[in-house]
């Protein structure tokens, strides 16, 4: 990568198109309608390091790797090219007669983590004002719902991280529970370097030693899908050994008694039975996690990705919440939020309960607001709708016509024959991509849409900073934006006004939307975003500095200067929550004089928690089993994970021939012990089989995963699928299916020749 020392006039700073870190990156034209990545140093997060999918992200706007045309499913079955009026007045045509005959909750939109803000929101309001339709869901409902429903519950708020990254290295302890940082965001290993290289301590739980775990002071290596038990076992030694801080429990939370109970249930011994992790490792774990004045838990895909993944991240945090862990300084709760724009993507309207602003679409007063926004009347939406999975479920059946706009579930869902057999029942589907993915393949019209190079928008990062995407080079000739896609299809289907193409003018609406909710971005706007290198929300807009001029919540907060202080300040999510910048002073042009703009609000909760009285809440939570858990038939356990050279479903990445090489395919991780049950080899094709299905991948030996499980990454399609097998079931609460735990049997599929052998 070239350096951005002497930057290129034509150079423009932006952000990575992949994880939820949005690691800064400059772009530069080259030949050939591409860009060259190079660098950014000045971006606090990433402090100028990208991963290899980082550096490589321009391959996949080169002309071979993409779409450049719509495709319309021809007399033939195939897909053939098709002019953009033609595709959009079929999709138009097509979700008009399926309401008309069937409902309009006969339609169906299905999104993505990855869509900008104004991309997510625009969806969402397309769906329940020119659709009229309850059922929408997108796939962050796979990503990290349950740490969202477990941080609701205890604090009021979700918010990935309360604080930033940069507290991390300043903390004493890191516990970090089903993580794999070192593979999914390579450049934030660097933090956890630095909290070892500052005398901090860090445990990894993982069911595999990854290259995370490799880092740990401690490794705990629990059963796959009891790392509530773990939790709860922890727990109860901090009750049992003195260390509750009974003052901060006494003065900040609730529920602690409940809790402390249901703990007590599970003693140490009980909890080695379950988990596979000693008495001797617990006691460690919970005696590096008090020792120092502060600490943090991060959680990820691991504990969240099961049909219990709220009450385990709400046993975490009561872990927290019982130390005094939670709401002070360098200390806290925090989810690790896996896609690129996980977080504000929940935020701002395309999930099946949620309305702008991370307002619950069952909220008279929300509703109010919103419909006023929106120039409707608020009886006039729609009320909650399917979940993710269970919107999938009902393709074919209940849900006749579907839209998508970035997403895979051919390849991300769970139980993914089944989704796909869902997908081809359809009456109609339409998809919005970049690439033609697998679940493009199926559509009866694909349209050709703009990538993060081509487009402006904004992002919401795991750590709550607003950031904004600059376009940088034109899209061929033949794409367009999802945003023109809408509102194509808006004045196609008789709504003519409200779906503008232009980014900006689309979060100005936004930021009025989510006026005084939870997720306040009022106060923000691309000027500021440029200026400050990104805004932390909450961040609600100040009112006049006199009496006569009075700050609406869609205008803008002029210019602002840090000072790197702590200040508490009050915000529009319930309560007054410490920030980290400081303040400035700002005039807009016919508005007048206004006061200082709010600063926002790195890190929560130090004054209060945002729930009606300030206190945080545990959760009264028991371990139970796994819903389906090992037997004669199914013997093993699967979980799932990525690996550091492919992304998600792996559309875009897998088009990359240099990610290719590092992970050209899927493999099955088992420890010697089984292979040598199975009469396996480094190599051998293994069938792994579940009751919902069988894939078949390669062998990979190895003592960094435990005797009685086996791991897949997920990136593949076909025959190698690794959510061919995994489970539907869902937790009650985030709807989250459990993706990390399923009952398999491994067997050899095929021995190798004596010829294969040879080569």
């Amino acid at each position: 990568m070239q350096s951005t020392g002497t930057r290129n006039p034509a150079t423009t700073p932006t952000h990575c198109p992949y994880c939820a870190l949005q690691c800064g990156m400059n772009l530069t034209p080259v030949e050939g309608g591409t860009v060259e990545v190079s660098d950014r140093a000045d971006f606090p997060v990433n402090r100028g390091a990208l991963c290899g999918k980082g550096r490589t992200a321009a391959q996949v706007l080169a002309p071979g790797a993409r779409l450049t045309t719509p495709l319309v499913r021809a007399a033939d079955g195939t897909l053939a090219p098709a002019g953009w009026d033609e595709a959009l007045d079929r999709i138009a045509r097509n979700l008009e007669r399926t309401r008309a005959q069937y409902g309009a909750d006969a339609l169906g939109v299905f999104g993505g983590g990855g869509l900008t803000n104004e991309k997510a929101y625009a969806l969402g309001k397309f769906a329940r004002v020119v659709l009229g339709t309850s059922q929408i869901d997108y796939n962050g409902r796979f990503c990290m719902s349950s740490a969202a429903a477990a941080g609701t519950r205890a604090f009021g708020l979700d918010r990935g991280l309360p604080f930033p990254l940069e507290d991390i290295p300043r903390t004493g302890c890191v516990i970090l529970v089903g993580s794999n940082p070192a593979e999914t965001m390579p450049p934030s290993l660097r933090y956890f370097t630095e909290l070892r290289e500052n005398g901090g301590t860090l445990i990894v739980v993982d069911p595999r030693r990854t290259k995370t775990a490799e880092q740990a002071d401690l490794h705990l290596a629990p059963r796959p899908g009891t790392d509530l038990a773990l939790a709860l076992g922890m727990l109860h030694l901090v009750v049992a050994e003195g260390r509750v801080d009974e003052a901060y429990v006494e003065e900040r939370t609730s529920g602690w008694e409940e809790a402390r109970a249901a703990a007590m249930a599970h003693w140490p011994e009980h909890v080695e039975r379950i988990t596979g992790v000693s008495v001797p490792e617990l006691r460690e774990a919970v005696r590096l996690f008090c020792a120092p004045e502060a600490a943090m838990v991060l959680t990820a895909r691991g504990p969240e990705q099961q049909a219990k993944g709220t009450d385990t991240v709400g046993a975490w945090i009561n872990l927290c919440l019982a130390t005094g862990r939670a709401g002070r300084p360098r200390s806290g709760y925090g989810c690790l939020t896996g896609q690129g724009n996980g977080q504000g993507g929940r935020e701002h309207g395309q999930k099946a309960d949620q309305l702008p602003g991370y307002r619950k679409l069952t909220d008279p007063a929300a509703r109010r607001h919103v419909a006023e926004v929106w120039g409707v009347d608020p009886d006039s939406l729609p009320g909650p709708g399917r979940s993710a999975y269970e919107l999938l479920d009902a393709l074919g059946t209940d849900i006749r016509s579907l839209l998508v706009m970035g997403s895979n579930p051919v390849v991300s869902a769970p139980r993914a024959a089944h989704v796909e057999g869902r997908l081809r029942s359809l009456d109609f589907l339409a998809v919005c991509d970049v690439v033609l993915s697998e679940t493009a393949e199926l559509a009866d019209v694909v349209l050709p849409v703009t990538q993060w190079a081509e487009e402006t928008g904004t992002t919401t990062n795991l750590e709550g900073r607003v950031l904004l995407r600059r376009r940088a080079i034109s899209p061929p000739e033949g794409v367009r934006g999802d945003l023109e896609v809408l509102h194509g299809l808006a004045g196609r289907l008789g709504v003519e006004k409200g779906f503008p193409v232009d980014p900006e003018e689309v979060f100005e609406e936004l930021r009025r939307a989510s006026a005084g909710g939870p997720a306040d971005y009022s106060g923000i706007d691309y000027r500021r975003l440029a200026r400050e290198n990104g805004v932390f929300w909450p961040c609600p807009a100040q009112p006049a500095a006199d009496d006569t001029h009075t700050a609406d919540a869609g205008t803008g907060a002029g210019t602002g200067t840090g000072t790197g202080r702590d200040t508490r300040t009050a915000t529009g999510s319930g309560g007054s929550m410490s920030t980290g910048t400081g303040s400035g002073s700002s005039t807009d042009a016919g508005v007048g004089l206004r006061a200082a703009p709010h600063p926002g609000t790195p890190r929560l909760f130090l004054d209060r928690f945002a729930t009606d009285d300030g206190r945080a809440r545990f959760a009264p939570v028991a371990h139970r089993p796994s819903a389906e858990e090992p037997d004669d038939a199914y013997p093993v356990l699967l979980t799932t994970g990525r690996v550091v050279a492919q992304y998600q479903s792996g559309a875009q990445t897998r088009r990359v021939a240099e990610l290719n090489a590092a992970a050209p395919g899927p493999f099955v991780e088992l420890h010697p012990r089984l292979a040598a049950r199975l009469g396996a080899a480094e190599g051998d094709p293994l069938a792994v089989v579940s009751r919902r299905g069988r894939a078949v991948a390669p062998a990979r030996i190895t003592t960094a995963i435990r005797p009685d499980t086996v791991f897949m990454p997920f990136h593949w399609p076909g025959e190698g699928r690794a959510n061919t097998l995994t489970n539907p079931a869902l937790d009650p609460a985030s709807r989250m299916p459990e993706f990390k735990v399923c009952a398999v049997r491994v067997e050899v599929a095929r021995r190798p020749s004596p010829d294969e052998v040879a080569r």
